[in-house]
């Protein structure tokens, strides 16, 4: 279902006013992410998302993408600020939106589609470091969900 960017923010504020879990950054965020990745979708392979029908782990790829793309390694970091810690968390912002008639699903869509997505440090920090760091733990003290 196409957002109608009319009345997102109105449905936004009632959101917010319900759950104020996250910012309302990370909901615009997403927004963003669902239209830069059902485009490129359909740019994409013959697996691209019909009638604009996105799945979780194509979400998920679609936020990993836009993020590194808008906002490099300092990604994480405003993820931080909006209290998205993992990609459960896009999961419940997706949800909402479709709680509240901003987006659709289909019977085989939930909230477990997000679930071990990816760990966010190596999704949004290791592309940005030298080779020989990759794939190591970050360190405690450098690390903003740990501050």
């Amino acid at each position: 279902m196409p957002i109608n960017k009319q009345e997102f923010p109105e449905v936004l504020k009632v959101i917010r006013e319900e759950d104020d879990r996250y910012e309302e950054g990370a909901y615009w965020f997403v927004r963003h992410a669902l239209d830069h990745t059902i485009k490129n979708l359909k740019k994409g392979s013959s697996s691209g998302a019909k009638n604009n029908h996105v799945s979780g782990k194509q979400l998920l790829n679609g936020i990993r993408n836009y993020a590194l793309d808008q906002y490099g390694p300092m990604a994480i970091t405003l993820f931080d600020t909006w209290r998205i810690k993992c990609c459960e968390d896009f999961g419940e912002i997706v949800f909402k939106l479709v709680e509240h008639g901003i987006l659709g699903k289909t019977d085989e869509d939930s909230r477990e589609d997000f679930a071990g997505g990816y760990e966010f440090y190596e999704a949004f920090k290791d592309p940005f470091l030298p080779q020989s760091r990759r794939g190591q733990n970050p360190p405690a003290d450098n690390f903003p969900e740990n501050n």
